[in-house]
C-alpha cells in the first residue's frame, strides 16, 4: 500500500507545478525550485505499433489518481498498453505492484512485470492474471470498435468481480462506445500526447471521481 507520506509528497509536488505559472513543464530543472521531478526517460515511440507517449503532465495526472486508489483499496494494478503510465508509476512508487501487458517485446527491460500482450487474442494471458486487479487501466492502440470491444473481454478478464476500477485513454469518438461496453463515463481531465495528434483524446472512468481528473463530464 501507498503511504499517506508518499501520497502527500506526490500532491504537494503536483500542486507546486501547477502555481509555478510561465514555467515550461519540459524544462530542463536544473535551478528549479526543490521538490521538482525531471521527466521519466521512455523508449522512442514507435508508430508503426501506434505508440503515442503521453506528456508529462498527463502521466503525473493518472499516476496520481491511480495512486490515490491503490491507498483506498491496496490493490495491484493492471496497465494496458500504456507504458508511460507505468514508468511512472514505478518513478513515484517503486514499489507498487503494477503489470504491464504490452505488445512491444522492448519492454522486456521491466522483467516479470511485463507481460506480452496482443489485443487480437485478448484472453491469451497467464491464468494467474485472471480476476486479479481491482484498478485497470487502458489504452487500446487503435480507435476502432473492433480494438476496444476486444480490449474490454482483456479488461474483463484482468478485473476483479467485485466493483473494479476502470480508467480507459482513448479517443473522444469512443466516447458512447465506452459507455456502452464498460459503463464509463468521460472526466474533465484531457490526456495530452508528446506528439501532436489528429484526434482529442479523453478519459473514461466507471466511478466518480468527483473533485479529481475534473469530475465527471456532465450531459448538457
Amino acid at each position: 500500500m501507498l503511504s499517506s507520506e508518499t501520497l502527500a509528497a506526490l500532491r504537494e509536488f503536483l500542486a507546486e507545478r501547477n502555481r509555478s505559472l510561465g514555467v515550461d513543464p519540459d524544462m530542463d530543472n536544473e535551478g528549479a525550485s526543490e521538490g521538482k521531478e525531471k521527466e521519466v526517460a521512455l523508449l522512442a515511440e514507435d508508430w508503426r505499433m501506434s505508440q503515442f507517449w503521453y506528456d508529462r503532465e498527463t502521466a503525473e495526472t493518472v499516476a496520481l489518481e491511480v495512486l490515490t486508489l491503490c491507498e483506498a483499496s491496496d490493490s495491484p494494478v493492471a496497465c494496458i498498453a500504456c507504458p508511460t503510465l507505468y514508468a511512472y508509476l514505478k518513478k513515484f512508487d517503486h514499489k507498487i505492484s503494477v503489470q504491464l501487458l504490452e505488445y512491444d517485446k522492448r519492454f522486456e527491460q521491466y522483467g516479470s512485470d511485463f507481460i506480452f500482450y496482443d489485443y487480437n487474442q485478448p484472453e491469451e494471458l497467464p491464468l494467474e492474471l485472471k480476476h486479479a486487479y481491482g484498478i485497470v487501466v487502458a489504452d487500446p492502440p487503435y480507435l476502432s470498435m473492433e480494438c476496444l470491444e476486444k480490449v474490454t473481454r482483456t479488461i474483463s478478464f484482468l478485473s476483479r468481480p467485485a466493483e473494479p476500477h476502470l480508467l480507459l485513454l482513448t479517443g473522444e469518438v469512443q466516447k458512447d462506445r465506452a459507455s456502452e461496453l464498460l459503463g464509463l463515463h468521460p472526466c474533465g481531465f484531457r490526456p495530452r500526447h508528446t506528439s501532436k495528434l489528429g484526434n482529442e483524446f479523453r478519459l473514461f472512468t466507471n466511478y466518480d471521481p468527483k473533485d479529481r481528473l475534473g469530475g465527471w463530464e456532465r450531459e448538457k
